[in-house]
């Protein structure tokens, strides 16, 4: 059951991050009448994103707790350093970076640093996806 959850949030993080990021984010700024429109909504999605993205780590955190085969010990490390490495992101985007976005302080450099940040939790996202999806042997699905 734990491999199973750990492979659900995996998929849900990445998923989310990949569709808001890469796909609706751009639509909205391609559609919308004003940049000031979609950014205001783009600033809501990427805070629900927000939330998704903590919720799954923190299960995978929770899971990664769990006894582990000595076969997947080391893939379970490796994992949880991309796991709290990709929480940094999604806490610092949220509450330090997407403010100042939001408050178009510097507007040019926060959106740099935000769109980096959002890159590195989705690479992150990606690692700890490939790593939980891994197979183990002859175990069956």
């Amino acid at each position: 059951m734990g491999q199973r959850l750990s492979v659900f949030a995996a998929c849900l993080w990445w998923g989310s991050l990949t569709t808001i990021g890469f796909l609706v984010v751009p639509l909205l700024f391609a559609n919308l009448p004003t940049p000031a429109l979609a950014g205001n909504m783009a600033a809501k999605l990427f805070s629900a994103q927000t939330w998704v993205g903590g919720a799954c780590g923190l299960v995978l955190l929770l899971n990664c707790k769990e006894k582990q085969p000595p076969a997947l010990v080391n893939s379970a490390s490796a994992a949880i350093i991309f796991i709290v490495f990709g929480l940094l992101m999604v806490m610092l985007l949220e509450f330090a970076v997407a403010p100042r976005i939001v408050a178009r302080e510097n507007l040019r450099v926060w959106h740099t640093v935000g769109t980096a940040m959002y890159l590195l939790q989705w690479l992150c996202a990606s690692m700890v996806l490939w790593r939980v999806t891994k197979p183990t042997g002859d175990t069956p699905v």
